[in-house]
């Protein structure tokens, strides 16, 4: 559908204002490197540039893609999320880059490697920031023109990386399209919605970004003021607006596409609702998507996403009108259970125009009389409906995309108000509404609103995506009618079944006046619901197999049910190796699409009872997949693991004796640490008794910690947690990836204590790290792996011991050619050039008198020459210095 009409472009571009921008970006001498991607199959190879630029007194890390081929691209600049850096769009970057786009990506201030202050997209730091890379853009030879430092650029990103994308969209006339991905057009709405403190949220935001001194001071002096007071002011409202795409909606004139995540209590669809109403209203076109996934968790959709996004830049920064960009409306629903994996199933629905929130309000009948409530001293114990942080674990993600999960209303809390049972199914598609009556012992009150799907038994209900609607209701004390807006969702309530209003007086997730108070809720009117009845669902043609499939059905049931017998069997498990705690035989990992480039290539190795084992290699040497494949989350093309004599499968029973922190663990910081482990324990479903709990934290030495608030903990705290958490039940085996990312030198060595008093009991841990020193006193025995294959194993004195390697004091530093002269000599296996000279590892028939003879020759400034032992060196040695 072409909605874009070919004058735009003439009216979007004014006259540029080259001269103040000419120097504003500098590239970094020397911090520039062009690296050629390698593809597999026929895909096209992608060239990579590297590169630090100083922007306006910060330095911003970047990383810039172009196809391989000769020409001018379209451009892509591609924002990360909060907490995020470049790397973490790397691959969509990569993507964009074989479909003959030029991707920049970078991380934001205060993120990765960039400097500076995170200031929440103020306009005079990162927004100012994307101008001068637009700038640097237009000075490409890659990237296509508009007219002289004009590139065509689009604009893409998730989240934090969304909003910057509207705001760059409204503040620099140069940008093209956009396609921003759940999250906010007004930040001051998402925080304080309805004028309530969105608490958790706020927390997460501020703790994920490292801390309220990482941030500008005055969104500092904010986030201290408001989380004190609990109440937001007007001040701060008036901050997070001017840093809000709303500020700038009026500008915003570009093709745009809105993502949303439906399982999102921190962006919610209310928030893209208002940004398809402003930018529509410009003359733009802008299509909505609304994905299962969200900031709490479930399915993001990234493949269908990432295609659809492509689609958009081919047909507005291509102008390829051949190129359809989908529905102007799409929302993907949830139908039951995948048998097999146990996800979410997928399908979706759409319209020809987006429907907005209120389309079609049906009224539904509710009952029930005037009902108390209280707000308890300190707003405790509060309701819980959604829980930020944990969407990222799979078990709560899974029930989130299923439209399940937590929800909890304390008796004496809440008020309640049914329908009669729907004599039909009922689609509800945008947001509900409802008039109560409030009345309040104190000036204000503050109440949540929340619509549950009750079942016949009136035993089984269901908050849709988890979602609630605060608001605080002022001059309550002489009683107020009050119209509730309740969460935008879609979900289907089938017949039979009764749809529940709930107002509680507390919610985990925000703020509520500490001082006791006592509510009066009753109704005043109707509950209406929005249907939108023209979104639907296509049904797809039948393929033509059905017509003949009847004539071999019989043949071809026997087939599949000879092979499905011999694929699903699982292998028995190998009794001999039933005390044994990990074997792995032969494993290999091809690429996507790809028959012969491996991530992990024909590994071997066995791990015992007791040992701490530290996995070694150089980025990109396959660990990360075969930790992956150990925890059953991907499946081995060839070889097998087998952990106590079973053989490895997704959701193997085994799996319960293997605890695992591999990306870190996401707490609520208003919690204590042992309330945050309770609380996970018993998302798991498995008994109390089971989890073994004072045990684990005895191990992990928190001490009278546990009953602080973990926003309290320094990281060194946080990382045993986490341990903590991943030895919950006491696993066998317990596998760590990087525990000690971020720690001091005297929080290493209690996580190198940790991980040995946890083996001591007779049980295994294998641990990846970076950290060669450490890894060499905390570990027993080593896997070296380097390019998917395995390099060395063994104990670790035995690995520090072996080969014959020399450390070679130059008087001053050795030169890169030098060095791949030496490594080029006969007798000598590698060389590797360090800060004292140079590391060689010996091959068959050198020897040091020799290779002494040969350096000189090289006029290499020899001083001294000996054995180098340190496991950083046989390291460097073992893997060539692919590191």
């Amino acid at each position: 559908m072409d909605l874009r009409v070919p004058s735009w472009r003439g009216l979007l571009k004014r006259p540029r204002r080259l001269a103040a921008a000419a120097a504003a970006v500098v590239v970094l001498a020397g911090a520039g490197t062009w690296t050629a991607a390698v593809a597999a199959d026929d895909t096209p190879a992608v060239r990579e540039s590297d590169q630090v630029m100083a922007v306006d007194g910060v330095r911003l890390d970047t990383s810039f893609f172009t196809p391989v081929t000769a020409g001018r691209h379209p451009a892509v600049l591609l924002a990360h999320g909060f907490g995020g850096t470049k790397d973490d769009v790397r691959g969509q970057a990569e993507d964009l880059a074989r479909h003959g786009y030029a991707a920049l990506t970078w991380s934001a201030r205060g993120f990765g490697k960039s400097t500076g202050k995170i200031g929440l997209n103020d306009p005079k730091a990162e927004v100012a920031d994307v101008s001068r890379l637009i700038d640097w853009l237009a000075k490409r030879p890659e990237v296509r023109l508009d007219g002289p430092g004009d590139p065509r650029v689009g604009m893409a990103g998730g989240s934090y990386g969304g909003a910057i994308s509207l705001l760059a969209a409204g503040h620099n006339h140069r940008v093209d399209a956009i396609a921003p991905a759940i999250t906010y057009w007004n930040l001051a709405d998402a925080l304080f919605p309805n004028g309530v403190f969105k608490k958790l949220w706020a927390g997460i935001f501020f703790n994920t970004g490292g801390g309220c001194t990482r941030f500008q001071p005055e969104l500092c002096r904010m986030y201290d003021r408001v989380a004190e007071s609990g109440t937001p002011d007007a001040a701060a409202r008036g901050l997070l607006e001017q840093r809000s795409p709303s500020a700038v909606g009026g500008r915003i004139k570009v093709p745009t596409l809105l993502v949303q995540g439906q399982t999102d209590s921190l962006f919610t669809l209310a928030q893209s609702d208002a940004a398809q109403k402003a930018i529509r209203a410009n003359g733009a076109p802008v299509d909505v998507d609304w994905i299962a996934g969200g900031h709490d968790g479930g399915d993001l959709e990234a493949d269908r996403v990432q295609a659809r996004v492509r689609g958009w830049f081919d047909r507005y920064l291509k102008d390829d009108k051949k190129t359809g960009t989908g529905p102007a409306f799409r929302v993907t629903r949830t139908g039951g259970v995948n048998s097999g994996d146990g996800t979410a199933q997928l399908r979706g629905a759409s319209a020809a125009a987006y429907p907005g929130l209120r389309d079609h309000p049906r009224a539904i009948a509710l009952t029930g009389g005037p009902q108390h409530i209280t707000n308890p001293a300190g707003a405790s114990p509060p309701g819980v409906s959604a829980l930020p942080g944990l969407g990222g674990t799979g078990g709560l993600t899974q029930l989130s995309a299923l439209g399940l999960g937590v929800s909890l209303d304390f008796p004496g809390q809440n008020a309640r108000f049914d329908s009669a049972p729907l004599t039909r199914d009922l689609q509800i598609t945008g947001t509900p509404t409802a008039t109560v009556h409030i009345a309040s012992t104190s000036a204000d009150a503050v109440l949540f609103g929340k619509v549950y799907d009750v079942g016949p038994d009136g035993t089984q209900q269901v908050l849709p995506d988890q979602l609630v609607a605060p608001f605080r209701v002022t001059g309550a004390k002489a009683g107020k009618d009050v119209t509730l807006t309740l969460p935008a969702i879609d979900h289907e309530v089938q017949k039979g079944h009764r749809l529940r209003l709930v107002l509680a007086s507390t919610d985990l997730g925000y703020a509520s006046p500490a001082a006791p108070a006592a509510y009066t809720v009753s109704l005043k009117g109707d509950l209406s619901v929005p249907t939108a009845p023209a979104v639907t669902t296509t049904a797809a043609p039948l393929p033509a197999w059905v017509w003949w499939l009847p004539a071999a059905g019989a043949a071809a049931a026997l087939a599949l049910l000879v092979t499905a017998r011999r694929r699903t069997a699982t292998p028995a498990p190998d009794p001999e190796l039933a005390e044994v705690p990990l074997v792995i035989r032969d494993l290999s990992k091809r690429y996507a699409k790809s028959t012969d480039r491996y991530a992990v290539r024909e590994l071997s190795f066995r791990v015992e009872k007791g040992q701490v084992l530290g996995l070694l290699g150089p980025n990109g040497a396959g660990k990360t997949t075969t930790l992956r494949m150990l925890m059953g989350l991907i499946t081995p093309d060839d070889g097998e693991i087998r952990v106590f004599g079973h053989a490895i499968r997704p959701g193997a029973p085994v799996l319960s004796r293997v605890g695992a922190f591999v990306e870190g663990a996401g707490f609520l910081p208003h919690l204590s640490g042992r309330e945050n482990l309770e609380l996970y324990w018993r998302a798991t479903g498995r008994p109390p008794e089971d989890a073994h709990l004072d045990e684990a934290l005895q191990i992990a030495g928190l001490g009278d910690a546990l009953a602080r608030a973990v926003r309290t903990y320094s990281q060194g705290m946080r990382q045993r947690l986490a341990i903590a958490q991943a030895m919950l039940g006491l696993p066998d085996l317990l596998i760590l990836d990087e525990p000690t990312n971020g720690l001091d030198p005297p929080q290493i060595r209690e996580m190198r204590e940790v991980m040995i008093r946890y083996a001591a009991g007779g049980r295994t841990v294998i641990v990846s790290s970076h950290l060669l020193a450490e890894v060499e006193q905390s570990c027993t025995h080593l896997v070296v792996m380097d390019r998917g294959r395995l390099v060395q194993a063994g104990p670790v004195r035995d690995i520090i011991g072996s080969g014959d390697t020399l450390l070679v004091g130059t008087a001053t530093p050795v030169q890169e050619p030098v060095v791949e002269k030496v490594a080029a000599l006969p007798g000598v296996a590698s060389a590797v050039g360090t800060d004292d000279g140079l590391l060689i590892r010996l091959d068959t028939g050198g020897t040091a008198e020799r290779l002494v003879v040969e350096l000189v020759r090289l006029e290499v400034p020899v001083a001294s020459v000996g054995p180098h032992r340190r496991l950083e060196d046989a390291f460097l040695t073992l893997i060539g210095g692919s590191a």
